[in-house]
């Protein structure tokens, strides 16, 4: 069957600008697609493909669909990425980022310079640092994972991992901090390595340089650095079980409070450091406005996410200890409050706002020095200036964590 003629057009004009398209009968272009948004320079699309989105961009030496179809919808692709067979809506891939064949990358993702996955993986509102590395046969959605300094030193999931995102009650509350953005952005941490054919029951939040022994299934944080964490039994025992106690309400407040403390922090980051990289990159403004885009949309989804749980366990059954229903009744209001904060996206009010300008002159020296790329840039910053980073970005998280404990007597959460 021939195609559309309209499409055939649109076809055409790609391969007339330099896309090498090697069998244009296969490939389906919407309508809505912007093709002065599509790189003339090195791009390949393979047989079978389908591009759709007003949003779409594909920048230079992007590489889709060597070893099966793939569908995008709304995704901005910067230099060099490589979406080898799958299905990817609404989701950022910076710099030689790549997912194998049969990738399921659902709205609100951003995969940073050469992370990636190989086959069968699965992800939604998921965010990986440079280098995060999955393994096969994994479903990881509602993350944050952090750590390593190449792509010889990374972090990594083993294959047949699962990050268990839905409780018995129905709720999604359960975003897993793995690493943090505080000391993660500065790209000189250890990195960290979750064992295969094991999972993670969120909300966990973990420390840089551990390693989660194979077939664990982790479901208490674990703060510290550099740990070996075994796997660990259940009783066994077959028990009664009793809907929406929420034994550990405070652990699940807390946890989400600083997952949307470290979003506000990645935010300030994207909007103070990484623009001054993409401003100068093929699309980079395009892909600037994705990645602010993709945080907003991790911040409506976590605060979504959030309200329910709280609807749902002020209204519980008022049984439990003492503490744990004095705490159903403060609910309520940490909603309003967080909210709140969620809607400063650069957090103003903030006292981190001198170690960043500290931090920001210092990035601007280091930048005068030479034409390095984003990596080389963070990388090559002295001891003293990377912490100075931290601090700062640590100064917003402990800021809106502060906020949010204001409403909620219970809550421990400064400084952590």
């Amino acid at each position: 069957m021939d195609l559309k003629p309209r499409c055939r057009e649109r076809i055409a004009e790609l391969i007339e600008k330099g896309v090498d398209i090697p069998n244009p009968f296969s490939l389906d272009i919407g309508e809505e697609v912007d093709l002065d948004r599509i790189s003339a320079n090195k791009v390949r699309i393979y047989p079978g493909c389908r591009i759709y989105g007003k949003d779409t961009v594909i920048s230079s030496g992007a590489q889709i669909g060597r070893e099966g179809p793939v569908t995008i919808e709304g995704c901005q692709l910067a230099r060099d990425v490589e979406l080898k067979g799958g299905y990817f809506s609404k989701s950022v891939f910076l710099d030689k980022s790549n997912m194998g064949l049969g990738a399921h990358v659902r709205e609100g993702c951003i995969l940073e310079e050469e992370a990636g996955g190989a086959h069968c993986v699965g992800l939604k509102q998921t965010i990986l640092f440079p280098f995060v590395t999955l393994g096969s046969l994994i479903n990881f959605c509602d993350c944050l994972m952090a750590g390593g300094t190449s792509r010889k030193d990374h972090s990594e999931v083993g294959s047949s991992y699962i990050h268990f995102n839905f409780t018995p009650d129905g709720d999604k509350a359960t975003a897993s901090l793995i690493g943090d953005v505080p000391r993660g952005v500065m790209l000189n941490q250890p990195a960290i390595f979750l064992g295969g054919q094991g999972g993670i029951v969120g909300p966990v939040r973990m420390g840089f340089g551990n390693v989660v022994a194979a077939g664990t299934v982790l479901r208490e944080d674990c703060l510290a650095d550099s740990r070996l964490i075994p796997g660990r039994s259940t009783s066994g025992k077959v028990k009664e079980y009793r809907s929406a106690l929420y034994p550990n309400l405070l652990h699940v407040v807390e946890n989400n409070i600083i997952y949307l403390a470290n979003l506000a922090a990645l935010s300030e980051w994207y909007v103070h450091v990484r623009k001054q990289f993409l401003d100068g990159q093929e699309f980079g403004p395009l892909i600037h406005a994705g990645l602010l885009d993709r945080l907003s949309s991790a911040r409506t989804e976590r605060l979504k996410r959030y309200e329910a749980f709280a609807r749902r366990a002020s209204a519980a059954d008022p049984s439990g200890s003492e503490e744990t229903r004095r705490l159903r009744k403060e609910l309520g209001g940490t909603v309003d409050k967080i909210q709140a904060l969620c809607g400063d996206r650069g957090v103003p009010d903030s006292p981190a706002a001198a170690s960043r300008d500290t931090f920001l002159a210092a990035l601007e020296r280091a930048r005068q020095g030479g034409p390095g790329s984003y990596i080389e840039t963070i990388q090559a910053l002295p001891a003293e200036v990377s912490a100075a980073g931290t601090r700062w970005l640590r100064g917003v998280v402990d800021h809106f964590c502060a906020e949010a404990s204001r409403s909620m007597p219970g809550l421990r959460l400064f400084g952590k």
